[in-house]
């Protein structure tokens, strides 16, 4: 595969975050101005049974949007715990299941394979669960704006 024009070949690293990040160090990447990206792959290599933290690989990262792959096997967000995030979220479930609770409603949606669901800015929500039974692989976009 060539690189564009002004491309560096990096080696991504892992992100901090309050999900655990997958260990990607072996994973080759692009870089192209500010941007780091995968070179190429696909969405469902890696994805784990019985995961003991949820795993969050990032895709491509720019000042102003993530996109990243998130396995989940049978994870939760912790009691008492909600995502209150500065980036708004589009989020499809590829694979699995999960329930997605927002603050203020009485029951987690529920999200199967082929449902999305934005979520603006600073919108508290939380996962309830997620299928215990198969990986739940998430593609989250992440943007400011």
């Amino acid at each position: 595969m060539s690189s564009p024009a002004g491309a560096v070949r990096c080696r991504r690293k892992p992100i901090a975050n309050h999900r655990a990040r997958a260990d990607s160090a072996d994973d080759t990447c692009l870089l192209v101005g500010h941007m780091m990206m995968s070179a190429d792959g696909n969405i469902y290599t890696g994805v784990g049974d019985n995961l003991a933290d949820e795993e969050v690989r990032g895709l491509i990262s720019a000042p102003n949007i993530k996109i990243e792959r998130i396995v989940s096997t049978g994870h939760a967000s912790p009691p008492d715990f909600w995502y209150d995030q500065a980036r708004a979220e589009w989020v499809i479930v590829l694979q699995g299941s999960a329930g997605l609770l927002f603050e203020g409603e009485d029951k987690p949606r529920l999200l199967v394979r082929g449902d999305y669901v934005h979520i603006p800015a600073h919108t508290r929500h939380r996962v309830e669960w997620t299928n215990p039974d198969e990986p739940t692989v998430w593609l989250a976009v992440l943007w400011r704006g």
